[in-house]
């Protein structure tokens, strides 16, 4: 197991930076973005999540989630509840305590990788009907199990990331997070939010979200005016993470409303830290900043469509990379 080269601070609930020291002339530092877990779920694939929760712990990569983590929809009072969906955590008189003590014992063992765990509507929703955090529940006995802090997230919120040298200063990156909301479009999946999004969000390089199952990228070019009065270009990349839980069974809640599967699994994004004036995606960018490249797919990018990275790898989380 790879050990992680980066420390969180927690700036407030909802924001966080992730410090990352990147003197090695081959450093490398990866991240795993994902939502919609539903580990309570009877037909939630802990063996998919398994698979790469042990690939981001082997690679030293932290973990971004946008919420959902939990269903909890089988509370005696919950409207949504069904026979023979929940785990074993349902047929106990304590539900809502044993889901997030099923769903702490899950993910403990990689708390380390954790750096925030946001929060859906699932839980939104049991915080509003029964009064209790099960976020906060989780992280805190996340954290007690494992000797780890595990910050809990806002149901939105930012990640600042700033990889430093010794020689060469310092680059930031910011995403955003946000679990998301209605039920994304039948053809669009969702995708017409990115332009409304990007009206008001305009700090955030990458745009993360959930809560509607699909899974797609969008790339949004952006004119920029450099603090030395010079126009250039840059991206604004939007992510949106699919589900680990699969409902288009016959009977299923995604069947009866769409009829269309959603997509499970994950994605691969490469996010390089470029340093000074260097050539990227075939433009100049202007110094001191950091940019992404995301990439989906499940395929390897040969190495002359790669300006010089390391090959990106998608076999369905969402791996975020920096590298110099």
């Amino acid at each position: 197991m790879k050990t992680s080269t980066f420390e969180v601070a927690a700036k407030s609930r909802n924001v966080h930076t992730v410090t990352m020291q990147a003197d090695a002339s081959d450093w490398e530092q990866w991240f795993l973005l994902t939502g919609d877990r539903h580990i309570d779920n009877g037909e939630s694939d802990h063996a998919l999540q398994i698979r790469h929760l042990k690939q981001a712990q082997e690679r030293g990569a932290g973990i971004i989630d946008v919420g959902d983590v939990m269903d909890l929809m089988q509370g005696r009072n919950d409207p949504r509840r069904m026979k023979g969906v929940g785990r074993d955590s349902a047929q106990v008189a304590a539900y809502l305590d044993q889901a997030i003590a099923d769903s702490a014992d899950f993910l403990a063992p990689y708390a380390e990788s954790f750096v925030v765990i946001g929060r859906g509507n699932h839980e939104q929703s049991i915080l509003k009907n029964c009064e209790t955090d099960p976020t906060e529940r989780l992280t805190e006995r996340m954290s007690m199990q494992s000797g780890h802090r595990v910050n809990a997230g806002g149901y939105g919120g930012w990640v600042r990331f700033i990889a430093k040298w010794s020689t060469k200063g310092s680059l930031g990156l910011n995403l955003k997070y946000f679990h998301g909301s209605g039920g994304g479009g039948l053809m669009s999946h969702g995708t017409l939010a990115t332009r409304r999004m990007a009206s008001f969000i305009p700090d955030a390089e990458v745009m993360v979200c959930g809560h509607t199952h699909d899974s797609w990228l969008v790339t949004l070019s952006r004119e920029r005016l450099g603090h030395t009065g010079k126009v250039y270009l840059d991206e604004q990349h939007h992510v949106r993470v699919p589900s680990y839980k699969d409902e288009y069974g016959d009977g299923f809640w995604v069947a009866r409303r769409t009829g269309r599967a959603a997509e499970a699994g994950r994605c691969v994004v490469d996010a390089a830290a470029l340093a000074n004036r260097v050539q990227a995606l075939g433009r100049r960018l202007p110094a001191g900043r950091l940019t992404a490249n995301l990439q989906f797919g499940k395929r390897r990018i040969p190495d002359e469509a790669r300006h010089g990275r390391p090959a990106l790898g998608c076999d369905p989380p969402q791996l975020v990379k920096f590298d110099l």
